[in-house]
């Protein structure tokens, strides 16, 4: 049982790095929606030219205490080229998640983001061999827009490749590699991560459980 004193600690904790992250992000000029909270210092970085937009209702957990499991280090959010975009949704949630983009990653609404997931829209380095170490060329650097679609839930520890779409409501298993498209209502684990589950979805409650949320 955590004693008073530590929780009145983490509530304070709490106020602090939500409000020094909000102050962050306005002299980078990150547009945010209200209401976000910041759980811990997230790592935020926009290059010049490019865009990070968070929506409403943010939760950016970037301390051991802000999830049970523990994280391995805070959230980290990147562009790393001008140009590059980055759009959260509203109501999404974040557990010491890596994005990071150089052309385009896209997370929908009410996306889960487990401990230690990754997401990124690159190859980071090139392909080929012929100096690879030393080479920055972006034409010889993979990239592709991945999109993480409504209600997605990423389990911890997967890694989302470049290119990848998942579909609204599925869920990615924990310690997966999504190198590949995912279809909307499934669940999908694995190393690849294939269907191994087809999920009934009403649409209409979900709409509706949309539309409650956002009056």
């Amino acid at each position: 049982m955590i004693n008073s004193f530590i929780k009145v600690k983490r509530k304070v904790a709490k106020k602090c790095s939500t409000w020094v992250t909000r102050r962050m992000f306005k002299e980078q000029r990150i547009a945010f929606g209200p209401n976000l909270i910041a759980v811990g210092m997230p790592i935020v970085d926009q290059e010049p030219g490019s865009q990070i937009t968070i929506g409403r209702n943010a939760i950016l957990c970037s301390s051991d205490y802000s999830n049970p499991i523990g994280l391995n280090h805070r959230t980290v959010i990147r562009t790393l080229r001008s140009g590059a975009n980055i759009t959260i949704g509203n109501d999404v949630g974040i557990s010491g998640a890596s994005i990071c983009a150089m052309s385009s990653v896209q997370i929908g609404n009410e996306v889960m983001l487990g401990v230690n997931v990754q997401i990124s829209d690159t190859d980071f380095h090139p392909i080929k061999p012929e100096g690879r170490r030393f080479n920055k060329q972006p034409e010889d650097i993979g990239t592709a827009a991945t999109t993480i679609e409504d209600n997605v839930w990423v389990g911890a520890n997967s890694i989302v490749l470049k290119g990848v779409t998942i579909g609204k409501n599925s869920i990615i298993g924990a310690g997966s590699i999504v190198s590949s498209s995912i279809p909307p209502n499934c669940i999908a684990a694995g190393v690849p991560a294939k269907v191994i589950k087809r999920l009934e979805v009403n649409d209409n409650d979900v709409k509706s459980l949309y539309a409650v949320q956002s009056k």
